[in-house]
C-alpha cells in the first residue's frame, strides 16, 4: 500500500544520482553460490554481497563484471558465459542503485581474493544464514528459487 508518506518518499530519492553497479551469481559444479564478505575497513564491512562492481564511464554491464571478476577474484570469464537473470534497485542514503544480477556457471583460472575480502561457496538455501548488503538480500530468494 502506498502512502502519502512513501509517495514523498520516493519523490524524494528520484533526486538522488544513479549509481550502476553489476554482480555475479558464480555457480560451481555442486551448485553452489560464491558470495564475498566486504573488509571490515570499507562502507558496509562485514556484509556480504556477490563479486562485481560499478560500471565505469562507457563501459558495458559485461565488459565492468569481466574486468571486476578480474581485479576481485583473479577470473576470467566470457561475454557468453554470464547469463542475465534479474536486477536489483536500491535506494541508499545518497544514492540510488540499479544492480543487474548474471548467472556464471563457467570461468576460468583459479578463485583468489584479491581485496582482501573473504569468500564462501554457499548452497542457496544456505544464502539466508548470511548477513547481505540491503541491496542483495532481495536476490537470495530468486536463487534459491532458480537452483
Amino acid at each position: 500500500m502506498i502512502t502519502s508518506g512513501s509517495i514523498q518518499t520516493i519523490v524524494h530519492n528520484m533526486n538522488f544520482p544513479i549509481v550502476l553497479v553489476v554482480a555475479v551469481a558464480l555457480i560451481d559444479i555442486d551448485g553452489r553460490i560464491l558470495i564475498s564478505r566486504r573488509p571490515e575497513d570499507k562502507n558496509m564491512g562485514g556484509l556480504w554481497e556477490f563479486p562485481g562492481g560499478k560500471v565505469e564511464p562507457e563501459e558495458s554491464p559485461e565488459g565492468a563484471l569481466i574486468r571486476e571478476l578480474k581485479e576481485e577474484i583473479n577470473i576470467d570469464v566470457s561475454a557468453s558465459c554470464l547469463a542475465p537473470f534479474t536486477f536489483a534497485s536500491y535506494c541508499y542514503d545518497d544514492f540510488h542503485l540499479l544492480m543487474p544480477l548474471y548467472v556464471c556457471r563457467v570461468w576460468s583460472g583459479q578463485i583468489k581474493a584479491r581485496e582482501g575480502q573473504s569468500l564462501e561457496w554457499v548452497f542457496p538455501l544456505d544464502l539466508a544464514k548470511y548477513p547481505m548488503l540491503p541491496a542483495d538480500a532481495p536476490l537470495v530468494p530468486m536463487l534459491r528459487d532458480l537452483l
